[in-house]
């Protein structure tokens, strides 16, 4: 083939040079918004928000900041305030612009990164500002700077009214930043209080003495909540485990701190009576809920450190085996907080610290800690200690559980549940399985699913409490052992995402009240012991109708009151009829297909953890043994639930 022809050829695929595009200032942001915030929904909606808030913690944690205050206005926009320092008020000389308008429209331009303005900082890629500029409607900037009150106003990340100084500002210092999501950005602009509300309790917790003041001012949502903590992540602990994950087994938060090379390392541990470990880590104020260096440092060291005083004190004996790490954590409630100056994160999400010389930092502060209060205080060291011995033996019978199992074949990939109704398809993107409330509506499910790519397995027996349970029930439960050998991927320690089976697992149940427990066993199961599932978006809800409305041949389905009493209307109030849905097993086939299984005409919940320690505690409160924190929980959010004609 000649020179030319391979042009021509080249050429003729759409691709040459005038395909290579080259994206200006912040439309970069705007093209790919996924890329800087992790996703549009709503989610990264509230992520903005902790964009601006990190700026202003940064100020708090060079000393210079004591109090945020955070509004949502009737609007939907967002403003936060603090008592800093603000910006510098000069011009950039590099870029000949105002240095405000350089950190609200420049990537990357910010004064994190020589390490002289900020020692310790969360916002080290320098791009929270521009890129919440670039993704809001508009943007308002007021910077009280040394005794001066700076403006400025960005629509869409370019600038609309030019930075102006408005004079004197009296003994006001610090910056106020309010801004409006972009609705042609974000899939959703409604703010939600009590996300915001858990990050800022976080924040507050993580910052010993300052003030963040939340402020709802949307109408009929007016509320407002100051959080100050004087005890920092001790407080914190003790809010974690204030008897809604079980009660503390021992009286007192264990606190150990440690600095080296400027970097300081805290952790506050105490453990409680349930069987759940809740190890949340944060590096430079951001949570870092993927881990990194300093959870494995801690982990590492509390196994080291239990087991060795175990042994010392000849609970253990010489050749035993040790206790291993999931023993000494059950129960465990503890929070890791690390500040560095060259925090190495994964992303601009900040999920996962990689600074290697953390581990050793942590480690160490830990094992030489918990040595000192094992030595000083040996009666709650025996507790902790029985309390791993007790996990040990639990986790043993489990073991053998398991061991059984698999020797009857009942867990193995191979063997599948005799009421599965599997499905052709073998790649498991494509595939999804209902696990379906009742043997009727398991049959309706199977006369009328696509068997290319749908399976279905009927729930069999009640659902166990997996929050009441150690592992061992778990293998030998005759409602749980059937989802285990149809989703082939183990459960614990034993998890394989690689072995999953299908793609979608939905869960088809009842739209009743007895509907909604069976919902809440099965997420609780797959939150304690699945939870992979949930966090790669592998668990839905499906969503039956409630309602049938017809008149004549005219068939409407309504999946709550309000849309049923709009079909009436919409169908002439004279002559129509409505039918409550009492199950699933009343729709035959054809209905069932129709309303809640084809992929053209369902809908499905996609089960979401925004918040693993919302998420943690919801579950504690509501499927463990503590009664009194389930009470308060429906006081307080009786008042959301509509009346049900069940």
């Amino acid at each position: 083939m000649s020179e030319n022809e391979m042009i021509e050829k080249v050429e003729g695929t759409g691709y040459d040079d005038s395909q290579i595009q080259v994206l200006e200032g912040l439309e970069a942001v705007r093209k790919r918004p996924g890329m800087y915030i992790g996703t549009t929904s709503i989610r990264g909606l509230h992520h903005l928000v902790y964009e601006i808030v990190d700026n202003s913690i940064d100020e708090a944690l060079a000393g210079h900041c004591n109090a945020i205050k955070v509004t949502i206005w009737e609007d939907n926009s967002v403003s936060v305030e603090d008592d800093g320092r603000g910006i510098p008020s000069g011009m950039n000389e590099k870029l000949g612009l105002p240095t405000l308008e350089v950190v609200y429209t420049v990537l990357h331009a910010g004064g994190k990164f020589g390490g002289e303005g900020y020692k310790i900082a969360g916002g080290l890629h320098g791009v929270g500002a521009s890129v919440v500029n670039a993704l809001s409607e508009w943007v308002e900037v007021e910077n009280c700077r040394d005794g001066l009150r700076y403006t400025e106003r960005f629509e869409k990340g370019a600038v609309a009214r030019p930075f102006k100084c408005e004079g004197d500002c009296g003994d006001r210092h610090g910056l106020y930043v309010r801004f409006k999501p972009d609705p042609t950005i974000f899939e959703e602009t409604v703010f939600d209080f009590e996300t915001i509300l858990t990050r800022m309790r976080e924040q507050s917790f993580l910052n010993a003495g300052v003030k963040i003041i939340l402020t709802d001012k949307r109408e009929g949502m007016e509320r407002e909540e100051i959080l100050h903590y004087e005890g920092g992540i001790i407080s914190f602990v003790e809010y974690l485990n204030n008897e809604k994950r079980g009660a503390p087994i021992h009286p007192q938060v264990i606190y150990m701190k440690g600095e080296k090379n400027g970097s300081i390392a805290e952790v506050a541990m105490q453990y409680n009576d349930s069987y759940n470990e809740t190890i949340i880590s944060f590096a430079n104020n951001m949570s870092t809920i993927e881990g990194g260096t300093h959870e494995t440092g801690f982990k590492s060291a509390l196994t080291r450190a239990i087991n060795d005083y175990a042994k010392k004190s000849g609970v253990i004996k010489g050749d035993d085996k040790g206790l291993s790490g999931e023993d000494a954590r059950e129960g465990l409630v503890a929070i890791i907080s690390v500040k560095l100056t060259d925090a190495q994160f994964e992303s601009q999400t900040k999920a996962k610290l990689g600074n290697s010389e953390i581990r050793t930092l942590v480690d160490s502060i830990v094992t030489a800690k918990l040595e000192e209060y094992f030595e000083e205080n040996p009666a709650v060291a025996k507790i902790i200690i029985e309390k791993a011995l007790a996990a040990n033996r639990a986790r043993e019978a489990a073991r053998k559980a398991r061991e059984l199992t698999r020797r009857k074949n009942v867990l193995e990939v191979s063997t599948l549940p005799g009421k599965l109704a599997d499905c052709n398809e073998k790649e498991t993107r494509l595939t999804e399985v209902y696990l379906v409330e009742g043997d009727s509506a398991g049959g309706s499910a199977k006369n009328c699913r696509d068997s290319r790519f749908q399976a279905i397995l009927p729930l069999r027996g009640k659902v166990l409490n997996v929050e009441k349970s150690r592992l061992d029930k778990v293998y030998s439960n005759l409602s749980l052992i059937p989802i285990i050998q149809a989703l082939g991927c183990g459960i614990g320690e034993d998890f394989d995402m690689a072995k999953l089976r299908y793609g979608k697992i939905i869960i088809m149940a009842d739209a009743d009240v007895d509907g909604s427990h069976i919902r809440i066993l099965l997420l609780t199961f797959f939150f304690r012991h699945m939870r992979p599932l949930i966090e790669e978006g592998h668990v839905y809800l499906a969503q039956p109708p409630l309602y049938k409305v017809y008149k004549g041949k005219n068939l409407r389905y309504a999946f709550s009151d309000e849309e049923r009493d709009k079909y009436i209307e919409e169908l002439g109030v004279k002559g129509v009829e409505s039918e409550r849905y009492k199950g699933l097993g009343e729709m035959d086939a054809d209905q069932l297909w129709d309303t809640t299984m084809n992929p053209e005409t369902r809908t499905l919940l996609k089960v979401d953890i925004n918040d693993a320690i919302a998420c943690d505690e919801m579950f504690s409160v509501l499927m463990g043994d503590m009664v009194e924190p389930r009470r308060e929980f429906i006081s307080k959010n009786a008042k959301f639930v509509q009346n049900l004609d069940i």
